[in-house]
């Protein structure tokens, strides 16, 4: 790590950044978004071996966060604990995780010549480019969260990606260190086949925490190893849970640490894999144990992600819900309170994925059933509101159900309907989540 760069690397290194902070100097001034991505794009025309030539520079390696739920706020968790103890932190902490997003993070954190001077780099990578970006970063770690179903119209099913990141992450040095979820089968299955040294695991053990039965959303309930339907003692989210495979053997891996001795960070069961997964990288790399529960009660959460705001002197939670699994989450958050009003914001924008047919798998029948008011709103408002009326034909009966095109509108008319005393809770898709924030504070995260 920290390795020297030749001097016609560091000649070019040097013209990409220059161009790179000039454009995010010119983005942010004239305030036409974050500069989180356009800057990275430019820079590696200049020069293509722009990541390796960045990461290479950081002292004590790179960190990479890879799943489809919880990447944000478990990146966001292991930074401030890594500062806690002081050390100095790059991180993507927009959410910008693409190639691009990748470099102007680690831009961000340079001089005006590309020296980069920081102990850490904390990277969220979205789980298609995770192979791609393995080979130029060589990670000194790799936290496998999970994998479910998330915009099939751009990456496929769980499987396909599983097994690209095992190949892929077999290439790198023995010394890598992998922190992989238990609960989830195959990424339970990805870490035991790994060859590197260190392969830890994290995961539930709160029998009471077990979901009545399996829930609809559900992607991997077979063995990744032989195919046999898993025989699963219970679940406590989509297909994460404790399972034996009654053909070949295949069972989850002991975790590291024991989650009845850890509480959480942030509301939600999600968030409790959130926490133990940040912890156990965290002790991976040498943190104690104190610091990491002494960050806990002052974390504060991402954008979006159970972000909660004060507006019109009335409390507003954000939950974001951008798939079946993480939606389902967010609705058990929401029903297991006593708040009666939810805004839910349906996009089908490219970071969102085209294809929202995925709402069809999401139990919208316990939100319906609950009663309360619903409101609907986003670029495929109509879809949203067909789904939670064939959820009840009854509807009408249980809840109130409005339909409002327009987002400002429809967050006037769920905040209207909140009582002083009760949280809205608004439920957005990823580009619905940064309109939502643009409207309640003014401000453009892109």
């Amino acid at each position: 790590m920290g390795n020297k760069i030749q001097f016609i690397d560091r000649l070019r290194l040097g013209l990409a950044v220059s161009a790179a902070k000039s454009v995010t100097f010119m983005v942010r001034s004239l305030r036409l978004g974050a500069a989180s991505v356009l800057p990275g794009s430019i820079a590696r025309r200049i020069e293509p071996r722009l990541l390796q030539l960045l990461s290479q520079q950081v002292q004590n390696g790179v960190i990479l966060v890879a799943g489809t739920n919880g990447k944000t706020t478990t990146s966001l968790f292991l930074r401030e604990i890594l500062e806690r103890k002081g050390f100095r932190v790059a991180h993507n902490s927009t959410g910008a995780n693409l190639e691009n997003g990748l470099m102007t993070a680690l831009m961000e954190s340079t001089n005006l010549v590309g020296t980069l001077d920081v102990d850490y780099a904390i990277l969220e990578v979205d789980e298609n480019i995770l192979p791609k970006v393995l080979a130029p970063i060589q990670p000194k770690l790799i936290l496998c969260l999970n994998l479910f179903r998330d915009q099939l119209d751009r990456y496929g099913e769980v499987d396909t990606i599983s097994k690209r990141w095992g190949s892929a992450i077999a290439t790198l040095p023995p010394e890598t260190i992998i922190v992989a979820n238990a609960d989830d089968p195959t990424i339970c299955h990805l870490g035991q086949q790994l060859s590197q040294q260190r392969v830890s695991f994290f995961g539930l053990n709160e029998p009471e925490q077990y979901l009545e039965a399996i829930p609809h959303a559900v992607d991997s309930i077979y063995c990744p190893k032989c195919g046999h339907a898993l025989d699963y003692k219970g679940v406590y989210l989509s297909h994460m849970g404790e399972y034996t495979c009654p053909s070949c053997g295949f069972t989850r891996s002991k975790p590291t640490l024991n989650s009845r001795e850890w509480p959480q960070i942030l509301i939600g069961l999600y968030n409790k894999y959130n926490t133990l997964a940040a912890a156990t990288a965290a002790i991976e790399l040498g943190i104690d144990q104190a610091t990491v529960r002494d960050t806990i009660p002052n974390f504060q959460p991402a954008f979006g992600r159970a972000e909660e705001l004060k507006i019109n002197g009335k409390q507003v939670r954000i939950l974001l819900s951008k798939n079946p699994v993480g939606t389902n989450e967010t609705i058990r958050v929401v029903t297991q309170s006593h708040n009666q009003t939810t805004l839910l914001v349906l996009n089908d924008r490219i970071q969102d994925g085209e294809d929202v047919s995925w709402i069809w798998d999401v139990d919208t029948e316990k939100l319906v059933q609950r009663g309360g008011t619903l409101v609907v709103s986003g670029d495929r408002a109509y879809d949203m509101a067909l789904r939670l009326f064939y959820s009840d034909p009854k509807l009408d009966n249980n809840c109130n159900l409005i339909v409002e095109e327009d987002l400002r509108q429809a967050i006037n008319t769920a905040l209207e309907h909140t009582p002083d005393n009760e949280t809205l809770h608004i439920l957005p898709t990823y580009t619905a989540m940064l309109d939502v924030r643009e409207v309640l504070t003014g401000k453009k995260i892109r």
